[in-house]
């Protein structure tokens, strides 16, 4: 600690020594020639090349006279070549004043050194923020991962491969937006704050307005609002969203994550299979180039078609079974399970997980015919009304999708909610009026589709932990008191 504060304290001085000369260590605005990546390609094609960019010093070798130095933007990095004889006194003196991680503007001549690194030859230097701190030496070996975490913005100036998963997770995004508006998908918003938490089992996060004096949730997923849209004659929507849920973390759950919600008129839980799939395989071909793709040392062939299995079947228990209690006991005797109440739907994924052998971990598998008591959104099948119209999508042994023909009878869906809040324990679980007025003003029949973005990010990325993925994951507080 003693060091680090001696090094800033050196810094400091530089800063005021800076300011004395009547230089602002903070410049202004600084219009650039090219961003480095422009002159690598330039000066490769025409030769000869005059400069304008800028940067953060990334590293600094002095031999007396004569400089080289690291200077990286956004994308790419370039050495600089400073000599005493070019620089005007006060630019040498200047560069003198510098440190790593100061952001600076250089102006000069490209040319290529005798070792062939494109290099440029500074004429001007013009410092635009001074670095106080300075960047860790050997950042990727930090074995507090949560200073990574938390000061996110170092790990991105000192770990491109970092800055590369969070450009891909913008491109995965933009691919997804492209393939849906391509197709006729019209993209909208919907609250965040809500009257009453539905449209996801999970707890929410509360607040209170005051201006209404009223206590409002954060949402834990634009379900209902979306398909209030669909009452309303959209055909064909989307939201890619922001949810909250107020329970744990883990390697794969963030209390604030991003997903993206499809709704469809006219089709149902089969058709969004078809959708999941076409979705996936466009932004990971878009992305990555590729269909087979490695996560976690497994390699995965997202290649159409997906498989498709009955959860039911592959409990042992047929889709045709009336007999809720026989599921139960399935349960019990087959995973130690002992079911009072409800099933709940994060037993049933733990479940859906162990079922997965190696062979579907190498392949995405649509589990199919859940039980109809964890789906009280979702229509049933008609042969087996126990059983739901819906399914969850695993990759790589992870849940990341998950889909159902909406129920959109009134009567139906009113009985099914009241029979949820019934059940729990907690009274979170009100009764959306507005919802089933909207219902019975009539819904189409539809497919709706909730695809995890951070999950997705994940596989495509080969993250095992969901906090790779979020430029800023929720922590908790250094000093909390």
């Amino acid at each position: 600690m003693e060091n680090l504060n001696e090094l800033i304290q050196q810094r400091l001085r530089k800063l005021q020594e800076i300011k004395d000369k009547n230089i602002d260590p903070y410049g202004r605005k600084y219009e650039r020639s090219h961003i480095i990546k422009e002159v690598l390609s330039s000066f490769e094609k025409e030769g000869e090349l005059q400069v304008k960019i800028s940067g953060r010093l990334m590293a600094l070798r002095s031999h007396g006279k004569t400089s080289f130095a690291d200077l990286r933007d956004e994308d790419e990095k370039i050495q600089l070549y400073i000599k005493k004889d070019i620089l005007s006194e006060e630019d040498f003196w200047l560069f003198k004043h510098l440190d790593i991680g100061d952001i600076i503007g250089v102006e000069g001549r490209v040319f290529k050194t005798k070792m062939g690194e494109t290099t440029v030859e500074v004429q001007k230097i013009e410092i635009l923020s001074k670095s106080l701190r300075p960047l860790p030496e050997k950042w990727h070996g930090l074995k507090d991962v949560e200073a990574r975490y938390r000061q996110r913005y170092v790990d991105l100036i000192s770990n491109q491969e970092v800055r590369k998963i969070f450009k891909a997770r913008t491109k995965i995004t933009n691919k997804i937006r492209e393939y849906l508006d391509n197709r006729g998908y019209l993209e909208v918003e919907t609250p965040m704050m809500h009257y009453v938490p539905g449209g996801a089992a999970g707890k929410p996060f509360k607040t209170h307005h005051n201006a209404h004096d009223i206590d409002l949730y954060l949402r834990i997923a634009p379900e209902l609002y979306l398909k209030k849209l669909l009452v309303g004659g959209f055909e064909k929507v989307y939201e890619l969203n922001r949810s909250f849920r107020n329970e744990g973390i883990s390697v794969k759950h963030n209390p604030e994550f991003t997903m993206i919600e499809v709704y469809k008129a006219y089709s149902n839980y089969e058709d969004m299979m078809d959708l999941t799939e076409e979705i996936i395989t466009y932004a990971a071909e878009k992305v990555l180039g590729t269909l087979k793709i490695n996560y976690q040392g497994q390699e995965i062939d997202l290649s159409r078609p997906w498989k498709r299995q009955s959860f039911a079947e592959a409990l042992g228990i047929s889709p045709e079974e009336k007999d809720p209690q026989s599921w139960k006991k399935v349960l019990k005797e087959k995973f130690n399970l002992n079911i009072e109440g409800k099933i709940s739907r994060s037993a049933l994924l733990n479940i859906a997980e162990d079922l997965l052998d190696e062979q579907d971990k190498n392949k995405p598998v649509f589990f199919t015919d859940y039980f109809a008591e964890v789906s009280p959104l979702a229509k049933t099948r008609k042969e087996s009304p126990l059983l739901a119209e819906r399914f969850e999508l695993f990759i790589g042994g992870m849940e990341i999708a998950n889909a159902y023909s909406e129920l959109n009878d009134p009567i139906e869906q009113s009985q099914r909610i009241k029979e949820q809040q019934q059940e729990d324990e907690d009274k979170l679980h009100k009764i959306d009026n507005d919802f089933l007025l909207a219902l019975e003003y009539g819904m189409p029949p539809a497919g709706g589709l909730g695809i995890g973005i951070d999950r997705l990010v994940m596989l495509l990325t080969d993250k095992a932990s969901i906090r790779e993925v979020i430029l800023f994951p929720q922590l908790k507080p250094e000093n909390k008191e």
